[in-house]
């Protein structure tokens, strides 16, 4: 999974447990720490102070912490999301010499892929809708790798099945 991949399944995790998504500056924060960024870093390609994207990280990991049931620090995410998408992706067995995987993570949010605004910054609705659909195709992608069917994975993120076949025309 890349990153985007990565952020959304934890924006859905948080949802789930705290009925609210990431902030646009908790997803930057977690994408820094996946890639290795220093909060500094972070702080100044995103205009920050380094004081506030310091502080928006120490109360996502702790809050990222409750989520997951384990103590989340930036030196552990990383391992720490590997195992939970790992617990929630599973092998179900084989039809007609096809591997069949299940996801296990149920997302009980009303809107999935749409982050709570960031008072201190916000993205123009272009920027979020673009966002949004790469990380679906991304999915889709990833879903077919795995062996779903077209209709499988439009059954599993819930989505029009001709949605998920524009996929292929889009690229």
């Amino acid at each position: 999974m890349d990153s985007p991949q990565i952020v959304q399944f934890v924006d859905d995790a948080v949802c789930a447990k705290t009925g609210k998504h990431l902030n646009n500056l908790q997803r930057k924060i977690i994408a820094g720490i996946l890639n290795r960024k220093k909060y500094s870093d972070v702080a100044e390609t995103y205009g920050y102070s380094s004081q506030h994207v310091k502080k928006a990280s120490h109360e996502l990991l702790q809050m990222l912490s409750e989520v997951f049931g384990e103590p989340v620090k930036k030196s552990n995410l990383e391992s720490v999301l590997e195992r939970h998408i790992n617990q929630n992706i599973t092998t179900l067995g084989n039809k007609n010499n096809q591997k069949i995987i299940g996801i296990s993570y149920i997302n009980n949010c009303s809107n999935p892929s749409t982050p709570t605004p960031d008072e201190s910054q916000q993205e123009t609705p272009d920027l979020q809708e673009e966002s949004k659909n790469q990380t679906k195709i991304e999915t889709i992608d990833k879903l077919r790798q795995f062996g779903l069917s077209d209709e499988q994975i439009a059954e599993a993120l819930d989505i029009p099945l001709e949605q998920v076949k524009q996929v292929d025309l889009e690229e």
